[in-house]
């Protein structure tokens, strides 16, 4: 017996330095199992880097919160559905050549998406132009800025705005590109531009109500970055309470970037609607009385800029008509994608300057044919195309 236990000595010496080896071991491998199953997305910067252009700094975050983009899940790479209708390249290269959404819809307010070409006629300062490029916007994939205000009067309205909001995304193109400021006294870039919807909806969670109200800067930033975005196609919803009272840019400034630009600028007012002649007073004899406006939205702001690009002004006057909010958000998701897509070439473009534009359906006499008022021509333009980029290819 005694021999035996002597035979295993070695055997037990093995599984000992078996054991120290495998302890040794375990901590250097400890990361990578650790790693396995866990996103770590990338930085804004590193995300967007493609885009070329000067991106908005991102304001220091609050500490991880549930639903940040740190504990989002990595998402399966989505469809790239069918093939992006786009101009020719020598098409949208000859001078003067612009292009319009219309929107078209019945008596009943109800979309009609089956018009051909043909169907339409197209004038500029009356003249009739031929329409050159023609597209049914049925899977028209867009590039989208959401625009939300935070100021200290939206603290009531905050959770109702981040839950309208995310429905609007949930109702987008999944090909969609977009990206979400949130603006008080100052614009916040809170996510660039992404195909990931999900990280703009775990951004929802950072708004944070505080401060006055700078629209017109936030529009005119919210401009100057759609143009980044990588489809013809180019939006703006902008969520607000209130009238501008910080802005260093003029509401003249901003109706002139977007006649120039040509993109489609959507709102959603909350609030009553400003009827006085001056915002925030009123007159009492040979004295100017200012009153609270805090539950007052510049309403003519925000319809005179959708009017001007083709777009809509939605109001939701209950302040807690969380519905109303929703609905509105859900309309204007579904709007985007029951439109048409225009293009022509402007007489005498070396002339420069603005040109009134309307566009008709003669065989439809009682439809109503929502277009932007009119094209900025000559001088420089922004381009809706990235020259360096063949855009008649599938989009990523």
């Amino acid at each position: 017996m005694k021999g035996n236990k002597d035979d295993d000595r070695p055997r037990v010496g093995a599984l000992i330095l078996l054991a120290l080896v495998c302890a040794l071991m375990l901590p250097a491998a400890s990361p990578a199992f650790a790693q396995q199953g866990q996103f770590t997305p990338q930085s804004p910067t590193q995300r967007n880097r493609r885009q070329g252009g000067s991106v908005l700094e991102v304001p220091a975050m609050p500490g991880r919160q549930p639903g940040t983009s740190a504990t989002i899940p990595q998402v399966a790479p989505q469809p790239r559905g069918r093939q992006l209708t786009v101009p020719s390249r020598e098409l949208r290269n000859q001078s003067g050549y612009q292009q319009v959404t219309v929107t078209v819809t019945d008596q009943q307010g109800r979309y009609i998406t089956d018009l051909k070409r043909n169907d339409f006629r197209l004038f500029i300062e009356g003249q009739p132009r031929p329409i050159e490029f023609f597209r049914q916007d049925l899977d028209t994939p867009v590039s989208i800025g959401i625009l939300v205000d935070t100021s200290g009067s939206m603290k009531p309205k905050i959770s109702q705005a981040q839950t309208a909001i995310a429905e609007f995304v949930r109702n987008l193109n999944d090909r969609d590109d977009v990206f979400l400021f949130a603006f008080e006294s100052r614009p916040f870039l809170l996510q660039p531009f992404t195909t990931n919807h999900s990280l703009v909806l775990s951004r929802l969670s950072l708004l944070r109500a505080y401060g006055q109200t700078s629209l017109y800067d936030t529009i005119l930033d919210g401009l100057l970055m759609v143009q980044h975005g990588q489809y013809d196609k180019k939006a703006l919803l902008v969520v607000t309470d209130g009238m501008d009272n910080t802005s260093q840019a003029s509401l003249e400034s901003v109706i002139a970037h977007a006649r120039r630009m040509g993109v489609l600028i959507y709102s959603i007012g909350i609030g009553q609607p400003n009827s006085a002649a001056s915002p925030g007073s009123f007159r009492l004899g040979p004295l100017t009385i200012f009153s609270d406006d805090t539950d007052e939205v510049d309403t003519r702001t925000l319809s005179l800029l959708s009017n001007e690009s083709g777009a809509k002004t939605f109001v939701v006057r209950e302040v807690g008509d969380g519905e109303a909010l929703r609905r509105d958000c859900e309309m204007i998701s579904r709007e985007l994608r029951q439109q048409y897509t225009v293009g022509f070439i402007t007489p005498d473009d070396g002339r420069g300057g603005y040109r009134d534009l309307r566009v008709d359906v003669p065989g439809r006499p009682d439809d109503r044919v929502r277009v932007r008022k009119g094209v900025t021509v000559g001088g420089r333009t922004e381009s809706a195309y990235n020259d360096s980029t063949d855009r008649s290819a599938p989009p990523r």
